[in-house]
């Protein structure tokens, strides 16, 4: 499916962006804009795009039936979508979608009047792994679902070495402005998004968050640098979502049913493996099978790109999906309904109290090569 975006900043996550575009040949750049001429400039460079001096210009090279690629930090999103709705664009943005709920409400509101679609990162759910995962719960591979453990443990980040961390067109990680977001909000959709399109809306999220690390690496104002979040769907299964910069990498995600245990050993790899293990007895034990059964889907799925960093992930698949449900005339799987319920599970991940979700939202439809 053909189809156009243009870029709302070129900072480091930028860089994943145009990679994975490299992969989907039939989307056009139409350029880029950044707020800082010389990180616009060196970004465009290196990728042999146009640069877009300001963001009128931005807007105004988007057509109708193309996109814009919101990548801004988070605190300019609401900004930026705002004005790209406004204008007439229709919007993906990258995570979180807005920092606060009023406004995430706001701007829904606003796509819904305006027959726009605003969808939001991360795009992951749509990768082999999370759809995978998926197919095998609609199989009832395990039985009726009763618990789902997540976790987003990324290691002891503030002594990472930092500084060094740049992205392919030498953008430096924008460690500062993680810490002020926090992890939780930064990372915790990596897994809310598979378990809200797998399992449905959420009824309920208890939370604790706490500060570990007054300083980290000169951020003296972050953010909670760790949570654990449970969540109540209102289809029955419980989920303990964890999210960390402290404990040690650890990005599982297992499903436990009634007869077994599905597992992903890293979210952030499209082509993770799906595994079940089955629970059996043996004379007074119980327990999983120690040779877990790897699931796979029939046929082809999806363009897929090497590590790179931290994750390999193809960062693309959100655009390419909606590019295509605007041409086919629906919803798209990651806008309307889902990215607003998203945005408040999210949130209320990083507050620690007791939260009644106000939205919701359905099932994701399955991608088309994983029915």
């Amino acid at each position: 499916m053909s189809g156009s975006v243009t870029l709302i900043g070129c900072g480091f996550v930028a860089d994943l962006y145009m990679r994975s575009l490299k992969l989907h040949p039939e989307i056009r750049v139409l350029g880029a804009h950044d707020r800082d001429a010389h990180r616009m400039a060196t970004f465009c460079n290196h990728w042999n795009i146009p640069q877009l001096p300001d963001l009128a210009t931005a807007l105004d090279a988007r057509p109708r039936e193309g996109v814009l690629l919101n990548l801004t930090n988070p605190g300019e999103h609401a900004t930026v979508i705002r004005a790209g709705l406004t204008a007439g664009c229709h919007v993906f943005t990258e995570k979180p979608m807005v920092l606060d709920m009023a406004e995430a409400s706001s701007l829904h509101a606003l796509a819904e009047d305006k027959g726009l679609q605003l969808a939001t990162a991360p795009a992951s759910v749509l990768g082999e792994a999370a759809q995978t995962l998926a197919r095998a719960v609609r199989d009832g591979l395990g039985g009726t679902p009763r618990l789902i453990h997540a976790e987003l443990d990324d290691g002891f980040v503030p002594q990472a070495p930092l500084h060094q961390w740049k992205s392919e067109s030498g953008a430096p990680w924008p460690f500062e402005d993680e810490f002020r977001v926090g992890c939780t909000l930064e990372h915790a959709g990596y897994a809310l998004s598979w378990l809200i399109a797998i399992f449905g809306p959420v009824r309920r999220v208890v939370t604790s968050a706490h500060t570990l690390l007054g300083d980290k690496c000169g951020v003296i104002d972050g953010a909670p640098d760790f949570s654990v979040a449970t969540l109540d769907f209102v289809a029955g299964p419980v989920a303990r979502l964890s999210c960390s910069i402290t404990a040690p990498h650890d990005h599982r995600l297992r499903v436990v049913g009634d007869a077994g245990v599905l597992e992903v050993p890293e979210l952030w790899d499209n082509a993770a493996p799906v595994r079940y293990r089955r629970r059996f007895r043996v004379r007074r034990r119980l327990m999983e099978s120690p040779l877990p059964r790897r699931i796979r889907l029939k046929g082809p799925t999806h363009p897929k790109l090497r590590r790179r960093g931290a994750a390999a992930m193809n960062f693309a698949l959100g655009p390419a999906e909606m590019l295509a449900a605007i041409a086919e005339g629906r919803q798209s799987r990651l806008a309307g309904d889902y990215a607003l319920h998203l945005t408040e599970v999210t949130l209320a991940c990083q507050r620690t109290g007791v939260h009644r979700m106000d939205t919701t939202c359905t099932t994701m439809e399955p991608m088309p090569w994983a029915r």
